[in-house]
């Protein structure tokens, strides 16, 4: 990866914060060291990411501060593991290590961990500061800036959760080197999001740099990771809580969430899910005639080119699909609201949309997108 360092900063008044992007940041204390509160640090990891980084990122921390104490809780990989649970057992680490409104807690991994050890930093003592080192694409574009935080439940996905801002979001794209090839291309579902939702001309760039990021050319995946970043940081500036713009970002998520949660918790990647869920709100606005299928069919060949599936698994009820959908927090009064297109670059939310249209998208019934 490239070695230029770019600061994106997430406008937010008095809780404003950089994001730092980099290859090596790492092994540079000091970005992550600014963000620091008080003594006590708990960095929460997982059992992949844990051997690969977290000796780097210790070290970089103890780095000209010995005065930090310095605690790990390693978890388990998964989505399975983003529970009540498992927030159970960051808290207990905060107390072990007696860790009081002047901690910090480090997220090290994936959106799972900055997903989690954030609501764990939102509830501890009602709040006490946390920073993002997401070492996944997905969580570098997307779930490690804004501030949303949450667990699942076995009825659905991030349920309980808060909006609490992190203090900073280191991203060293150089750990996009161990990343899984699957891992990456799921990534790249959020990365066209961007360009689907708002951004067209974004969108023909990423097509026409396919099989530069799929090499993982340092320019390009930087470049992308960057664009992403930046576009988020100026929605959550001017909607920070979800009250109205920054909904477009779920573009995808609500058929994509129940799919997951559906499919099981790890049959698919979020990634994976919210290509599906991308698809399925296409295909739904170009059977209501709200956008040309045209569309759906480009976006339907960039997602399959790099790797993602595009249709709902075999096997899953629609129905059941649907009364997961239900439980969406974009919701309002019983009534389902929806992230849909008028063509790429232009996501509107849709409220009241026909159960029965949805179904047929399910099922692959209806007019064809």
């Amino acid at each position: 990866m490239s070695s230029a360092v770019q600061t994106i900063a997430v406008e937010l008044g008095a809780r404003s914060y950089p994001i730092t992007i980099g290859s090596g940041l790492l092994d540079d204390g000091a970005p992550l060291r600014d963000a620091i509160v008080g003594r006590h640090v708990l960095i929460v990891t997982n059992e992949v990411v844990a051997p690969l980084y977290l000796q780097r990122l210790r070290s970089a921390l103890a780095r000209g501060d010995n005065k930090l104490h310095i605690s790990i809780l390693i978890l388990a990989d998964g989505e399975a593991h983003k529970t009540l649970d498992s927030a159970a057992r960051v808290f207990a680490a905060l107390a072990e290590a007696k860790a009081n409104r002047d901690a910090t807690i480090v997220a090290l991994g994936g959106g799972v961990i900055g997903d989690l050890a954030g609501f764990a930093a939102a509830c501890w003592m009602r709040g006490i500061a946390f920073v993002q080192v997401p070492t996944t694409l997905l969580a570098m574009v997307d779930s490690s800036v804004g501030g949303k935080t949450a667990v699942d439940l076995p009825q659905g996905k991030n349920l309980v959760g808060a909006f609490h801002q992190p203090r900073a979001v280191i991203i060293d794209t150089g750990t996009l080197a161990t990343l899984p090839a699957r891992e990456l291309r799921a990534g790249f579902a959020e990365v066209i999001k961007y360009g689907a939702l708002g951004d067209a001309a974004f969108f023909a760039w990423l097509e026409q740099h396919a099989s530069a990021l799929l090499a993982r050319e340092a320019q390009a995946v930087t470049t992308a990771i960057a664009h992403c970043c930046e576009q988020k940081a100026g929605i959550v500036a001017r909607d920070e809580t979800e009250r109205g713009e920054r909904a477009l970002l779920n573009l995808g998520h609500t058929f994509g969430h129940a799919l997951e949660t559906a499919s099981g918790y790890g049959s698919l990647l979020h990634g994976e899910a919210i290509a599906i869920g991308m698809v399925c709100a296409a295909r739904l606005s170009a059977n209501l005639g709200r956008a040309p299928a045209v569309d759906t069919q480009r976006l339907s060949a960039l997602l399959e080119r790099f790797g993602l599936p595009t249709t709902p698994p075999a096997g899953l009820d629609a129905d059941d699909v649907i009364g997961l959908m239900q439980l969406d927090k974009k919701n309002l009064s019983g009534r389902l609201r929806l992230i849909l297109w008028r063509g790429i670059g232009q996501a509107e939310m849709a409220a009241d949309v026909d159960i029965d249209a949805i179904r047929a998208v399910l099922t692959g019934s209806g007019a064809e997108g």
